[in-house]
């Protein structure tokens, strides 16, 4: 589990592409010095596992799934990506809660400035649409934003000087491809709904068949 809020911004130094994975390695930073084999971290919000290190970098495995879902695949020798180690039990939580198990690979369909912040329009599939609404969070390549709005087939999100200068995210450009994960919370709540409509459906059918009165 992680918070969404970016604690280094790490570079990819190896690609390593197989027939049936994808390893790559990134930079060490040097406030990761407790790392261990097998642990997990979030690397562009992508929960990722600890497949080797060394003194100078860490690298990961990714398998087809995650590839398919994410923009891991797209990494290039040099690309910086946003890290953040899991939560520590009774540590400080700030942000939201993110998995690390992305939902979907976005769009930034349009951004431009606004005073001293930037707004970014999110390309928002249809069967997404009912995890989102606005004021709720949204991790996107793993930092925890605020959705400010919501249409058809897009989302809103502001983002701040700090969160442009201390992750990713300020160098994104139009039509870049970002990784979103929807709010836990959110997706439990479009569950329950989808359960009880589904049960009342059900209550419906037997009472007309006269199954039950």
């Amino acid at each position: 589990m992680f918070t969404g809020i970016v604690e280094e911004i790490g570079k990819v130094v190896k690609i390593e592409k197989r027939s049936v994975s994808f390893r790559f390695s990134i930079e060490r930073p040097v406030a990761f010095s407790d790392i261990k084999l097998g642990d997990s971290l979030s690397i562009n919000g992508v929960c990722l596992t600890v497949a080797k290190f060394d003194k100078k970098s860490l690298s990961f495995d990714v398998i087809k799934e995650s590839l398919k879902k994410t923009s891991i695949g797209i990494l290039k020798s040099g690309d910086k990506v946003n890290l953040e180690r899991a939560i520590e039990a009774g540590g400080r939580f700030g942000g939201h809660f993110v998995t690390g198990h992305i939902d979907y690979s976005s769009e930034i369909k349009s951004m431009e400035r606004e005073g001293i912040s930037k707004k970014w329009e999110v390309a928002l599939p249809k069967e997404y649409k009912r995890y989102i609404v606005p004021k709720g969070s949204v991790a996107v390549d793993g930092v925890s934003l605020t959705v400010a709005e919501v249409s058809n087939d897009s989302f809103i999100i502001y983002l701040i000087p700090h969160t442009l200068e201390k992750t990713t995210l300020g160098l994104k450009k139009k039509k870049d491809t970002i990784n979103i994960e929807f709010d836990m919370l959110g997706k439990y709540v479009a569950q329950s709904k989808s359960e009880s409509k589904a049960s009342k459906v059900s209550m419906d059918f037997l009472k007309v068949h006269g199954f039950v009165e």
